[in-house]
């Protein structure tokens, strides 16, 4: 598997255990590093993605919001929204990636 791809991962995973069970983010990253190692690119490429959506959760959720307003962000599955918020983060703030690669 390539490393930005695990890097994804590890972000999301590490998202997920911020949201639902409020861990301090440092803590849960560190965590995810030491089960699955990445090369030094990765990781940095794994902590921009965890702290790029953390300070644009709120720009990330309305956005989602207005997109799915049937589908209110606190009502979806956690690990439905913390995808959702990645991928917008990498379509509308990253843009290191295409779209299609975000929503993949």
């Amino acid at each position: 598997m390539k490393v930005r791809r695990r890097a994804r991962i590890a972000a999301l995973q590490a998202l997920f255990e911020v949201d639902t069970a409020n861990h301090d983010p440092e803590v849960a990253i560190r965590w995810r590093l030491m089960e699955s190692p990445l090369p030094t690119e990765g990781e940095e490429f794994c902590r921009s993605l965890l702290y790029g959506v953390l300070s644009h959760t709120q720009a990330l959720d309305s956005v989602i919001q207005d997109i799915a307003p049937e589908w209110p962000i606190e009502q979806m599955a956690a690990v439905d929204r913390n995808i959702l918020r990645l991928a917008a983060y990498e379509i509308m703030f990253d843009k290191s990636a295409p779209p299609k690669v975000a929503i993949n």
